[in-house]
């Protein structure tokens, strides 16, 4: 699964240090195997039904009406001061508080930028989405590793306190979370706010999946939380509320001081975010209470629909994503292959691509090697995308119900 030449010692020597630290993702690598295969793309996270009409047609017509130029459209801003207040009670001016990026990646590596020195240590949960220790490691920042407790994921308020120094400068918090759909429950956010407070440290948020929740499980923004709201940047963007991961719309909310350099650095990185799409995305942050009602019972309804497939082929699911549009698989305890192993026999036996678990987790990478924790899980676990329609979920539930899959059956 590897699509790309090794670089000769001339072309590597024109690279920088920072260029050599990075290889391609994974994840788009699987996408584009399942091209190449016509395989099912259950890897990447996007959606491949189509966008609102309503956001299409919004998006034309500013194109038609030739909104094409470099643009800041305010009225984002101010959509979005209402929705946090409206959602999460937090205080934001508008003019000073919100910076405008090329999606939510821009808008997090916007944020590391503005806030992370060289040697500055930041806190990232693990299993992560490895786009944090990518930015971080760009600014020169170090990560460190707080393993979340499987099968359940849950945080170890000791280990989480454990893991600050004087170099801590800030914790990235993802929730709902990716790869494991885990929602951070309110005792686990408070304790958060009492590491940050106590240790005088930032944090940075990604809330990309703050609509797509289940059952019981609501999304709390950590900036609501008692101490936090002057100390914690959100970033978020409309690519999974509302099925346009390619407008790359997003923002982040912060105070005043941090936003003004963020907007600095993203106007010399991009200049603009897609001036068409930020007209688009005002129809968008308009939208009435029911269309994330269905939202949230459309995943619903899919989550329910791939726990039932997976759990009938041979996977063990001890955790339902509670949020996002991931579900983190288990492989049986009979099953001696590894996560990679397994990703490579879906692929030849049914046709489908999912993402191994492995590439999620970083544990051993962390500012100290915790040789007393067993980290044997990390290789028995593969992310599946259910963002997708109802056709693609039955085509590949008939492709995996038709495969043979002994080597996951229990014992």
């Amino acid at each position: 699964m590897i699509f790309c030449r090794g670089l000769g010692m001339e072309e590597e020597k024109k690279l920088s240090s920072v260029a050599k630290r990075f290889v391609p993702s994974p994840i788009q690598q699987l996408s584009l195997l399942a091209q190449q295969c016509d395989a099912i793309n259950l890897a990447e996270g996007f959606p491949d039904f189509p966008a609102p009409l309503t956001l299409k047609n919004a998006a034309v017509s500013a194109i038609n009406s030739d909104f094409n130029q470099y643009r800041h459209v305010q009225g984002i801003c101010d959509e979005l001061a209402k929705i946090v207040k409206k959602t999460h009670g937090l205080d934001v001016n508008p003019l000073t508080d919100i910076a405008i990026c090329c999606g939510q990646t821009e808008a997090f590596a916007a944020a590391v930028f503005s806030v992370i020195n060289p040697g500055d240590e930041v806190i990232i949960f693990d299993p992560s989405f490895d786009t944090y220790a990518s930015v971080l490691s760009i600014a020169g920042g170090i990560p460190v590793y707080v393993a979340l407790d499987p099968p359940k994921w849950t945080l170890d308020p000791n280990k989480l306190l454990k893991s600050f120094t004087d170099r801590t400068k800030a914790i990235v918090l993802n929730s709902p979370h990716n790869p494991t759909g885990k929602v951070f429950s309110k005792v686990e956010l408070d304790t958060i706010a009492r590491a940050c407070c106590a240790n005088d440290c930032l944090a940075i948020t990604d809330e990309v999946y703050e609509y797509i929740t289940f059952g019981d499980a609501k999304h709390v923004s950590l900036a609501s939380v008692p101490g936090m709201c002057g100390r914690t940047i959100i970033t978020s963007s409309l690519s999974k509320t509302f099925s346009v991961t390619g407008w790359r719309i997003g923002w982040a909310i912060a105070p005043a001081f941090i936003a003004s350099a963020m907007r600095n650095i993203h106007v010399r990185i991009t200049d603009s975010a897609p001036a068409p799409f930020q007209e688009a995305a005002l129809i968008a942050l308009r939208s009435p209470p029911e269309y994330f009602e269905s939202l949230r019972q459309d995943y619903e309804s899919k989550r329910d629909f791939i726990l039932k497939l997976l759990a009938n082929i041979g996977f063990q699911v001890q955790f339902e994503p509670q949020g996002s549009f991931f579900l983190f698989a288990e492989l049986p305890k009979s099953c001696t292959l590894t996560d990679v192993d397994c990703v490579e026999e879906l692929i030849k036996r049914a046709g489908v691509v999912a993402v191994p678990g492995c590439g999620f987790f970083q544990t051993n990478s962390s500012r100290e090697k915790r040789i007393e924790e067993d980290c044997s899980y990390q290789n028995r676990y593969i992310r599946f995308a259910f963002c997708k329609s109802n056709a693609t979920l039955t085509s590949a539930a008939q492709k995996l119900n038709e495969a043979n899959f002994e080597f996951l059956k229990m014992n």
